[in-house]
């Protein structure tokens, strides 16, 4: 036992050193060129809130592998020598909660900080409004700790009856208990023997679980639509391929509306920025930047669609044949993906909205998983829910690019701001602390008797106020619903071959307002050609 908790410590900080430096990857190549050398602090923030959100991802696995270390143990205090995972829970969501509510608005009000101003000036600026939300927050949480922080468990008296012991009796799996009476089994006892047990919780537990309300209305939205528009996003993106090349006319064509359109955007881009530089800017002035926003959006994907029709250079054919193959790509995992998006949706309905279980499906099949090599099914686990995650991080994409009111921070190779990395990542800090909880309820039967069953099983659930919320299954009702829905928005409309709309970007020699820091309209270079 104790090398399987020394071999456990070891796997974890492996993990961590890869997560960290994968991470590290990803700000290199998806930073913008205007980034480089700077924002150091920003970069930082960026490393350590993904990092972390992926590490509270691979502990739940990790709860479930700590627990099975002590198992088989032939003492009572086996357990005492595996890893604290209460304690790291309760470290890892504190630190979540301080980083999406705290540490990532200061990093990105520094970052958008008039460059005019002094750093001194900036930080200033920077932690004044932070120092707002820091005040507003704790005045919050300390008004709702002291009111309702308490949790509620409902208890119930049980009693049976007793009969004297007799001299010899049968026992088996068919006669459990003497003279064949199941007068052993604490039965008899009604409903008005249930009595509510109340008890103060910690100050910690009800962070996390107010962090984790807050995050569970995000996981909702967005888990609900990208679970299924994760795969199926995949498989109609295969089916609205271009089947082949236009010719040179129809290029001319398309790249003239599409330049067009680039121009009108330049204008209404010049425009707002008149008017940030007078002062006037109103919800009127917001709202515009945001359409200027989604347009240009829309344009770089217009672009992106006419590129691929018409590729160009000594390498054409060759372009061409990896086009088609990353359209056969998208084809193969968005199937794979929609397997298990469907067995997520089914596992929902049979194990958590229907009463007593149906059946716990993908509990069992993780268990045997474990039976055939140790951490197979701790493997299968950790995918289940990772895949979650990308659920939460696909239905977001898609509302950002659908609604004009939600606020949109593309992520593109080689040209991410810092403000777009930090909004993104404070999103996935938000919504994984849900999609840990939603994952330890839904697979609460392999998971049970982990530091995370008890934290997010019995406290969250039993907290005054919301245990409602989890007693009638509210978010996993407003999931199911949103994927169905979802997915008959795709059967209807997703089928439809996309052609470029004239309303594009990307390459045309156009200048829209270069980006800089500071309330600024987005821009990039597009060059006519």
């Amino acid at each position: 036992m104790g090398d399987f908790n020394l071999a456990l410590v070891i796997v974890a900080i492996v993990l961590c050193i890869i997560v960290f430096v994968f991470n590290v990857y990803l700000l290199v190549n998806y930073q913008h060129p205007d980034d480089k050398n700077q924002a150091y602090f920003p970069k930082f923030v960026v490393v350590l809130g993904l990092s972390v959100a992926a590490i509270s991802i691979l502990m739940l696995p990790a709860d479930v592998a700590n627990r099975q270390a002590c198992r088989h143990a032939i003492y009572n205090g086996a357990c005492n020598l595996t890893l604290p995972m209460k304690d790291l829970w309760l470290a890892i969501y504190i630190l979540d909660a301080v980083l999406v509510f705290f540490i990532i608005p200061f990093a990105m009000f520094y970052y958008e900080g008039d460059q005019d101003k002094s750093v001194g000036k900036r930080i200033g600026s920077a932690l004044l409004w932070v120092g707002v939300t820091a005040i507003v927050c704790a005045l919050v949480l300390g008004i709702l700790y002291g009111l309702v922080g308490k949790v509620d468990f409902t208890i119930r008296h049980l009693s049976s009856s007793t009969a004297s012991f007799p001299s010899s009796f049968d026992f088996s799996s068919n006669n459990e208990c003497i003279n064949g009476a199941k007068t052993c089994s604490a039965y008899l006892t009604s409903d008005t023997s249930e009595k509510t047990w109340t008890m103060r919780t910690t100050f910690p537990e009800y962070v996390v679980a107010l962090a984790t309300i807050v995050g569970s209305v995000l996981f909702t939205i967005f888990g609900g639509i990208g679970i299924a528009c994760l795969p199926l996003g995949l498989i109609f993106s295969f089916i609205r391929r271009p089947k082949a090349v236009i010719t040179r006319s129809q290029y001319i064509k398309e790249a003239t509306e599409l330049g067009k359109k680039a121009k009108e955007l330049k204008k209404a881009a010049d425009a707002l920025h008149q008017e940030e530089r007078g002062g006037s800017k109103g919800r009127k002035w917001r709202k515009n930047v945001k359409a200027v926003e989604k347009e240009l959006l829309q344009l770089e994907e217009d672009v992106k669609l006419l590129e691929e029709v018409y590729p160009q250079g000594e390498k054409a054919e060759t372009a061409w044949a990896m086009t088609i193959l990353g359209y056969l790509a998208k084809l193969v995992l968005g199937i794979l993906g929609l397997i298990v998006s469907v067995a997520w949706i089914a596992h929902i309905v049979i194990y958590l909205l229907i009463s007593p279980p149906f059946s716990p499906f993908l509990n069992e099949v993780f268990i045997k998983l474990d039976d055939v090599w140790g951490l197979l099914g701790t493997v299968a686990f950790a995918f289940f829910c990772f895949y979650l995650l990308l659920a939460v991080i696909a239905g977001a994409m898609m509302l950002g690019m659908k609604l004009v009111f939600i606020a949109i921070h593309p992520m593109k190779w080689g040209a991410t701001l810092m403000n777009s990395f930090l909004f993104n990542v404070g999103l996935i800090l938000l919504s994984s602390i849900s999609v840990i909880q939603f994952c330890s309820t839904a697979f609460a039967y392999y998971a049970q008797a982990t530091a995370a069953q008890e934290i997010f099983g019995h406290t969250l659930q039993s907290l005054r106020g919301i245990r409602y919320l989890y007693k009638y299954n509210v978010f996993q009702i407003a999931f199911v619903a949103l994927a169905g829905l979802t997915f008959v928005y795709y059967a209807a409309f997703g089928w439809r071959r996309k052609k470029p709309s004239g309303r594009g970007s990307g390459m045309f020699s156009v200048l829209l307002l270069p980006p800089r820091r500071g309330n600024w309209v987005p821009g990039t270079a597009l060059d006519v050609t």
